[in-house]
């Protein structure tokens, strides 16, 4: 593996939520979107965080080695792909550890740019924020372009992804959100999963620190059975939903 120097947010070295198993999850600094219900705005700038090579962030991973046999490593963020070549220089190092090796996106990074970080991920986490570009523009900031090609690309290539989706109520809870959602990922043989994220708002705090205008003060993360009925919905177009 090549030496890379990158910034990070922070680290779980016991995380059992961002892919198969125990993972250690790495999660870097900087991101292109500004989601309406971000819950780590303080990620936003890739200029802040914790400098860092690539060598240094392997060998802390390989400290829990005992504790991944049955997860993995997960890069997280902010949007990883954002510092691709240090993503890509610790994925590396993961594998040559015998490492299973993950990737939380959002795909807004254009794949030309990132191709090398996401050959070395076992897994995509790719997260789509809606169905369609009005809707991803109106929540990001920006279109779906990218995240279209980037899935396309795990298509194309057979890599393994699982779909993460968050369920805002107003925005993508709607069943014609939904249904769109489910037309769009229905044909792609490499998503294995759909995992449906309720809406919180546990990063609220954050945005006012920050001085970020926080629209989403009045929205209510959806209930039980709201997100039990999404997920129904979504497995009508035969997704293994979660």
């Amino acid at each position: 593996m090549r030496s890379v120097t990158g910034r990070i947010h922070s680290v779980e070295s016991f995380g059992t939520l961002d892919g198969p198993g125990i993972r250690y999850v790495l999660f870097l600094q900087g991101c292109p979107l500004r989601c309406l219900y971000c819950h780590n705005p303080d990620t936003w700038h890739r200029e802040r965080g914790r400098e860092i090579r690539s060598e240094e962030a392997v060998a802390d991973i390989v400290r829990y080695r005992r504790f991944l046999t049955n997860g993995g490593v997960t890069l997280s963020g902010g949007e990883p792909l954002m510092q691709p070549d240090f993503a890509a220089s610790v994925l590396e190092g993961c594998r040559e550890q015998g490492l299973h090796t993950a990737l939380d996106t959002s795909g807004a990074v254009p794949l030309l740019s990132c191709r090398g970080a996401v050959e070395q991920a076992d897994l995509l986490l790719l997260d789509i924020k809606a169905a369609d570009d009005a809707l991803f523009r109106r929540l990001t900031g920006r279109g779906m372009e990218n995240t279209l090609e980037l899935l396309d690309y795990c298509e194309n290539v057979g890599k393994p992804v699982w779909i993460r989706h968050v369920l805002v109520p107003g925005l993508t809870m709607e069943d014609g959100q939904l249904h769109r959602l489910g037309r769009r990922l229905q044909p792609y043989a490499c998503i294995q999963r759909v995992e449906v994220l309720p809406f919180h708002k546990m990063g609220e705090y954050k945005w006012k620190e920050l001085g970020e205008p926080y629209t989403l003060e009045k929205t209510e993360p959806p209930s039980p059975e709201e997100a039990e009925k999404a997920r129904a919905l979504l497995r009508e177009y035969g997704l293994e939903v979660h």
